[in-house]
Parts: structure tokens; C-alpha cells; sequence
């Protein structure tokens, strides 16, 4: 008798108890998740999407005529991890294939607005995952390995390629020890070693190229 009279004053005020068991009704439970929805991340937690997509618009705001041109490219926003910060940070990372040049931008997520620039030449991050489709797409027209590509992947029962976005890559940055010729160039452009896994699960022989992002162009390696 003394649970139910318990109950039911509860449920005047919003809440149910039940067998120890707070249960929100509905006007209280939306108000409930909303402050839920709303709780700021923690430093240490990763980014949200909506963090990434915020950085994103702020970091390239002011390069957004060369990355419509694809001189710039955004390779990726990963959280800034500077403990002397006091909120959350995000670093994005873009290439200048014109000017060979990785550009480093800080943004803090709470002011709306890049902290901190830097620039550099020789300096290689990863590729990312359009820059190896943007790799595939430069082997798939190629006149030679082009055919090739197309023809292997056909003969491992994929039919003929739609697009780069088909092929299963994995992309390794290259650089060159002592190579002639003009793979000699990735000492400063951004090249990549582009690895292409086929439909039977084979991989296809691509030892000898390396794509050079920067000038668009595939070299062959000479040994």
C-alpha cells in the first residue's frame, strides 16, 4: 500500500519508481535524452562527425577556390591531442600538390576558429582514401597499365571495372632511394605506391609503377 501511494505521488511530479527503477514518461524522457544529446565530449574522447564536418568548413575556408581546383586537398581531421589545451582541438590536414607543401590547421572547435598554421615541405603523411582512388582513376587511364588493370581484373571475374571506386586498394607513400629517371621526382612530389587486390582475391602486379599525385602522371620504376 505504501509502494502505490509512492507511485502515484511520483507520477504527479514526472517519475515513476518502480522496484527501485526510475522510469521517465514520455515529456520527461525527451527532455531527459535532449541533455543527453546536448553533453559536450570530454577532451580525451574522439571526434564526433559533427566535429569533423565543423573542421572541415573552418580549415578550408580559406583555400576553398584552390581545393575546388584539386591544387589543395583535405587528407583528414584527427583531434589535437596539445594537453596544454583547455578545449576541444581538431588538426586538419591538407596537401598543396602545386606547391609540395603538407599545411597543418588547428582548429579549436569551441571557438570556431584556426588557432594555429604550419607548413612544410618533405613531409609525407599517410595517403588518404581519396587520395588512393584519385591514384586508381590515374592507372585506369593510363594507355598501358590501364589495359592491363582492366584486363586482369576481368579475367579474376569482375567484369569490366565501372570506376577506380571497384578496384580494392591500399596506397603506401614512395620514397625514392638513389631510383633514376623521372620516379627521381617524388624526392619532392607526393607519390604513392598503390597496391590493387583483385575480385579472386589476387593482387595485381604493380612493382614496377608509382603514381605521382602531384604532377598526375604514373612513373615506371627502372632496375
Amino acid at each position: 500500500m505504501g509502494r502505490r501511494l509512492m507511485v502515484m505521488a511520483a507520477a504527479g511530479a514526472g517519475v515513476a519508481v518502480v522496484a527501485g527503477a526510475v522510469l521517465f514518461l514520455p515529456g520527461e524522457q525527451g527532455s531527459q535524452a535532449a541533455r543527453s544529446a546536448r553533453r559536450m565530449p570530454a577532451l580525451e574522447d574522439p571526434l564526433t562527425g559533427q566535429e569533423v564536418a565543423r573542421a572541415t568548413t573552418i580549415a578550408a575556408a580559406g583555400s576553398r577556390s584552390h581545393m575546388a581546383a584539386g591544387r589543395i586537398k583535405l587528407l583528414y581531421v584527427e583531434r589535437d591531442d596539445d594537453k596544454d589545451s583547455s578545449g576541444r582541438r581538431a588538426d586538419a590536414y591538407l596537401y598543396d600538390y602545386g606547391g609540395d607543401r603538407l599545411i597543418v590547421r588547428t582548429v579549436d572547435l569551441g571557438r570556431g576558429e584556426i588557432v594555429r598554421e604550419t607548413v612544410a615541405r618533405g613531409v609525407q603523411p599517410p595517403p588518404s582514401k581519396e587520395e588512393e582512388t584519385t591514384a586508381a582513376g590515374l592507372l585506369l587511364s593510363h594507355p598501358a597499365y590501364g589495359k592491363v588493370a582492366r584486363d586482369a581484373y576481368v579475367k579474376a571475374g569482375g567484369g569490366p571495372p565501372r570506376s577506380a571506386a571497384d578496384l580494392g586498394l591500399r596506397g603506401l607513400i614512395f620514397v625514392p632511394s638513389g631510383e633514376s629517371g623521372p620516379a627521381g621526382e617524388c624526392e619532392v612530389h607526393r607519390c604513392l605506391r598503390l597496391f590493387v587486390r583483385l575480385p579472386d582475391g589476387t593482387w595485381l602486379d604493380t612493382s614496377r609503377m608509382v603514381v605521382d599525385l602531384s604532377a598526375k602522371k604514373i612513373h615506371t620504376l627502372e632496375w
